[in-house]
């Protein structure tokens, strides 16, 4: 199995050229199948799985009736306590083969109830020729309705419910394209965030939002964006809001505010383990935390004397600086723009941020997206030289690549813990802690 979902098998030589790597999903390790070529590329090939004839021991019953067709899970066809081992070995697997990192100690893993965990949820919506709600298909962007989710919270598929029902009764405008479900710690309120086109109308717009918001008692607010008229600015721009714009998020260690638009994690029953595993015993005069978000690592890193936070989104920094304890400082900046000491990077929160170049962290924990540091960044972090640094990462081929830096530059890896965040699905989350 490899990161992505697919299994991996081969072709073997012939007279049409060199044997390659064939691509199939849902399979499992070891089964013997029925394959036909899908698609041919001069370095491997994908196929498709048309029978099982030796099935695997792990494999089991999907819970979802779209598993197969939708492409948000990819192993509900195993077994759970596999999927954790799938996910561990690729983990391994990725670090060694991309950074050399041989692992001394084991990988500390952190497993999440399978189903129902999920307090964010994105559909794609067509409104005509028929209305239309859900994911798209399996390796397309076509979409395919999707009535229920069972890796969603119980309140989400309430709200997915409802949102079948108003379109059922024709209520949903046309020029939405988008409709996103945030549900609280407890899962007694939801934010819905609306995604519109840029010629949609406002009026229309307005009036299903009070509509759907008086659907589900439990909806505390719409929140509609819409697509700027200068289409090279990249990002929707807030139209209207109908009730609350945020939401307050429980933790053990804190209540945050998330408004419409900010980042937070989306599994509800691991949030509390990830603070910890990030912020426990951490101590010092200064501590650094990078693409903070709404602040959940900063907030609890109750122990450091001063925080400086940094955070992109001016959304989500807002939200930063409102959930910061009076000991932290929010930077709106890039990661990049901060560490550089760039003049773009801007200020906010209690008062202006302390200059980077007076700044020395005992403690650098950071954030990514997806795409990871990169190494001008991972460079910098060298430079920077703080003596710890926790390294949280959804992406274990681009967290391996960013390790070859910080390992190049002096640090040493302390102990790594896999985060199941994302069951039913490849996605996998990844805690290493660093020193030097």
């Amino acid at each position: 199995m490899i990161y992505g979902g697919d299994g991996l098998a081969h072709l073997p030589a012939d007279e049409k050229g060199r044997g390659k790597a064939v691509f199939v999903p849902l399979v499992l390790s070891g089964e013997k199948i029925d394959a036909s070529i899908v698609e041919q590329k001069p370095g491997f090939a994908r196929a498709r799985s048309e029978a099982i004839l030796e099935p695997s021991p792990h494999r089991t019953q999907p819970g979802c009736p779209y598993f197969g067709s939708c492409g948000g899970c990819h192993y509900q066809h195993s077994t759970y306590e596999h999927q954790l081992e799938i996910k561990t070995e690729i983990l391994r697997e990725t670090l060694k083969r991309t950074a050399k990192l041989e692992l001394s100690a084991d990988i500390q893993l952190h497993h999440s109830p399978p189903w129902n965990y999920r307090n964010r949820s994105r559909l794609q919506v067509q409104t005509t020729p028929n209305f239309k709600a859900g994911y798209f298909k399996m390796s397309s962007h076509e979409l395919l309705a999707v009535e229920e989710c069972p890796i969603s919270s119980l309140l989400i598929n309430l709200g997915i419910a409802a949102l079948w029902k108003s379109g059922r009764n024709g209520k949903v405008p046309s020029g939405v394209t988008e409709v996103e479900f945030f549900a609280n710690a407890d899962d007694t309120q939801l934010l819905v965030e609306i995604s519109a086109t840029k010629d949609s109308r406002r009026a229309a717009l307005r009036s299903w939002a009070e509509d759907f918001r008086s659907s589900m008692p439990e909806i505390a607010g719409v929140v509609v964006f819409r697509e700027p008229a200068n289409a090279s600015s990249g990002t929707l721009e807030k139209l209207l809001t109908v009730g609350a714009d945020h939401l307050t998020y429980q933790t053990a260690r804190a209540a945050y505010r998330v408004s419409a638009g900010s980042f937070f994690q989306t599994n509800r029953y691991l949030t509390d383990e990830l603070v910890k595993i990030v912020t426990e015993g951490q101590s010092g005069q200064a501590a650094l935390d990078l693409y903070a978000g709404v602040g959940l690592f900063s907030t609890a890193l109750c122990d450091i004397r001063h925080i400086v936070s940094v955070e992109s989104s001016q959304t989500s920094t807002a939200d930063l600086s409102y959930n910061l304890p009076s000991n932290g400082k929010a930077v709106q900046a890039t990661t990049e723009q901060y560490l550089s000491g760039s003049d773009k990077a801007g200020r906010s929160g209690q008062g202006a941020a302390l200059p980077h170049a007076a700044f020395k962290p005992d403690l650098a924990v950071m954030d990514p997206p997806r795409g990871g540091l990169g190494e001008r960044v991972a460079r910098m972090l060298v430079t920077l030289g703080a003596p710890r640094v926790v390294y949280v990462s959804c992406d274990p081929v681009t967290l391996a690549r960013d390790l070859l830096v910080l390992l190049a530059g002096g640090y040493h890896i302390g102990h790594v813990h896999l985060v199941d965040l994302f069951p039913q699905t490849f996605h996998l989350e990844s805690v290493v802690h660093l020193a030097r």
